[in-house]
């Protein structure tokens, strides 16, 4: 596909960020990928690799890594924040300076800001002031960095407030290998990616704890009922958890063993503590930091979310996994479609 050629500033040397910076690069762009890190920076500038996080994989020569914020922004076009959520309040600050005309931001990264409750597109929105932003777009969906870099057939869409901006985005990343939609639910896509988070950690448990497909499933297409259930009543579109945010980030991250949530949920079923979990995972689980926002959202908004809340109960208040299955089984009878009956009334008596 033929491309108008892009300056691009990728915040984040981590998997995700070097992943989409080829993905970049194979469109011809230039990107400027930032990170703490001299020795990976060095490693990206010298071999062309990030080994730290995507061992094994070579990096086009369009992409350039840098420790200077300055260097990565000065000259982009767009900035793509490659961060996790907690990270946001502290990196978008120290970027401000050098941001001399409006650009356009996108966000790649999936989760709630416990507390504010609010989703990455609002921190943006605070943090960086309109005089220097054209839009925030969000891009999300299923997605593992390692088959990215493989150049293996990927699915994502992008969404933002202003739609010829998610199309500009959609063009910079979509080529044969990664396929980009747009969906106009802004809402709907930040809080699927988020919240699906929570249930990959469930499905890691449940295989921890030696459960099979079965309760995997289960935790699936509960676990989507209540996305639906939370994201409709915080205003978004129903059909959106039933696409790539939705139903398509569930499975990918509910069932491989690339997803971190599954591979943290996983270790805790097996019985290790939250604290030596997030030791030896040596990268951000949103699902857990996530599922406290949620819990939060859920009391907030009055949402029946019960697999959430059986998960805050084993993360914050020791609950033993087991017992929380066995609670969550035990809970009174109700009809399936209950809760798309609800859904659906709510978009006419709203």
């Amino acid at each position: 596909m033929m491309k108008d050629k892009k300056s691009v500033a990728m915040i984040g040397a981590g998997s995700w960020g070097t992943a989409l910076s080829l993905v970049l690069g194979d469109n011809g762009h230039t990107v400027r990928l930032w990170g703490k890190d001299e020795k990976n920076i060095a490693e990206i500038n010298s071999l062309h690799q990030n080994s730290k996080y995507l061992p094994g994989i070579t990096l086009p020569n369009e992409v350039v890594g840098t420790t200077s914020l300055e260097q990565s922004i000065q000259e982009a076009d767009i900035i793509v924040l490659a961060i996790p959520t907690k990270a946001m309040r502290e990196v978008i600050p120290q970027m401000l300076p050098y941001i001399k005309k409006q650009k356009t931001f996108v966000h790649v990264s999936k989760g709630i800001e416990p507390g504010t409750l609010m989703r990455i597109s609002e921190i943006m929105e605070e943090e960086i002031p309109e005089s220097m932003r054209k839009s925030i777009v969000v891009l999300s969906g299923p997605s593992h960095a390692e088959e990215v870099s493989l150049r293996h057939p990927t699915t994502v869409t992008v969404s933002s407030k202003k739609m010829d901006e998610a199309e500009l985005v959609q063009d910079l990343f979509i080529n044969h290998n990664f396929r980009v939609y747009t969906n106009p639910d802004l809402i709907g896509v930040e809080i699927g990616g988020a919240l699906k988070n929570i249930i990959a950690v469930c499905a890691g448990i449940a295989d921890g704890l030696g459960f099979g497909d079965n309760a995997k499933a289960a935790l699936i297409t509960r676990g989507l009922a209540e996305m639906a259930r939370l994201g409709t009543r915080m205003g978004a579109n129903p059909l959106t958890f039933a696409g790539l945010t939705g139903i398509g980030d569930l499975i990918v991250t509910c069932t491989s063993v690339h997803s971190r949530n599954w591979r943290a949920g996983n270790m805790l079923g097996k019985g290790h503590a939250l604290e030596e979990v997030l030791d030896q995972m040596g990268m951000v689980v949103e699902g857990i930091r996530t599922t406290k926002a949620a819990h939060q959202l859920s009391e907030k908004y009055g949402v029946t979310m019960p697999i959430t809340n059986a998960l805050f109960k084993i993360l914050f208040n020791g609950q033993d996994a087991k017992a929380a299955v066995e609670s969550l089984m035990a809970r009174g009878k109700t009809n399936e479609m209950e809760d798309l009956i609800n859904i659906l009334a709510s978009q006419y008596i709203e």
